[in-house]
């Protein structure tokens, strides 16, 4: 995962030095497997990750060569069909609320001042969620001095903003100018993938083209959706400074928590122990099979899983800050959807 490199992506591959004219990814992995006599592959990453050691594996025994598959699926997004909490991403929020913990003290260095708390997060909102719940936990507890302008309402979070939820520029920016005006200050917590859509649309009609990543993802640092919502609102809401704050390298680099390892062990010892019965998946908590922790079949696993905005706590949270939950864009199917072989793997197998 971390070396960014698809299977499948002939292209990239070639371009990168890892093959020859000629040659496929695949293929070439597999003979460099097959050749160190490798026959269990623990894979750790999210669902591309998973889904290419699927690719592989699937290549793999078509030609013979029994190769088991053991994935952990650790992404701070918690995306990954049909896992129900993915490793890291408890951690992260944690991280992320401490970040944002010295961040908003920036608010009393300037007057007007919006602060832009940006998330990792490409197509789900659980990250930014979970983080601002994390923070808003913290600001229930301090203790204030409002007589130098430290006080709750100033410090905690005014607006969420996530891919699975549209948002009303102007209705939004009504309310949160009269934040403004109350407290000389707002803060957002934005996930990196929200309005992404509408802003590659709006640079695409522009003539900008966006670069894509070799998944095929919108490289979301030429998009800047915290840059982005920080120009929409700051004349709007009449803010003097916007300041915008990526906490996702900071979150992400943390060591895990006593949650987070109490469900990395229980992961790894179901990997170890399917990998000794040869049984193939990805490890994790299988909300298709009433939450029960198991090795996950792989055709199962696909990402971009939605954040389930209907959970109480998040409903409760919108509500406690005051901001009206949009009509919902993406919605979690149940179990997840099935996933067929990549159109790169069906090829490849039908040259054989």
């Amino acid at each position: 995962g971390s070396s960014r490199v698809k299977l499948t992506n002939v292209k990239d591959c070639l371009k990168r030095g890892l093959i020859q004219e000629g040659e496929h990814p695949l293929e070439v992995a597999a003979k460099q497997l097959t050749k160190d006599a490798i026959d269990v592959l623990h894979t750790i990453g999210g669902d591309d990750t998973n889904i290419t050691a699927a690719d592989l594996a699937a290549y793999l025994e078509a030609n013979n060569y029994n190769l088991t598959v053991v994935g952990l699926p650790k992404t701070i997004d918690n995306d990954v069909y049909p896992v129900r909490q993915s490793l890291g991403a408890w951690t992260a929020a944690e991280h992320g609320a401490k970040f944002f913990e010295n961040i908003v003290n920036e608010s009393t260095a300037n007057p007007r001042m919006l602060i832009i708390h940006e998330c990792m997060g490409r197509a789900c909102g659980w990250l930014t969620a979970h983080t601002a719940r994390e923070y808003r936990r913290t600001v229930e507890t301090a203790h204030w001095n409002v007589g130098l302008g430290l006080y709750k309402a100033r410090k905690d979070v005014h607006a969420i903003y996530i891919p699975e939820i549209d948002v009303d520029l102007q209705a939004e920016a009504a309310r949160l100018k009269k934040i403004m005006d109350e407290h000389d200050n707002v803060n957002i917590f934005l996930s990196e993938g929200a309005g992404t859509e509408a802003i590659v649309k709006e640079l695409e009609a522009s003539g900008v083209e966006i670069p894509r990543d070799a998944f095929g993802h919108v490289k979301l640092d030429a998009v800047n959706p915290g840059a982005y919502f920080g120009k929409q609102f700051a004349e709007m809401i009449g803010a003097e400074k916007v300041l915008v704050q990526k906490s996702g390298y900071f979150a992400r680099a943390a060591a895990p928590n006593i949650a987070d390892l109490t469900l990395i062990k229980s992961c790894a010892d179901l990997a170890v122990d399917s990998a000794v019965r040869r049984v193939s998946g990805v490890i994790g908590h299988d909300e298709g099979h009433d939450g029960r922790l198991r090795a996950i079949e792989f055709p199962r696993i696909s990402g971009d899983k939605p954040f389930d905005t209907t959970r109480p706590w998040f409903v409760k949270m919108m509500n406690e800050i005051g901001q009206p939950i949009g009509e919902v864009m993406h919605h979690q199917i149940k179990g997840g959807p099935s996933r067929a072989p990549s159109k790169a793997l069906e090829e490849l197998l039908a040259k054989r």
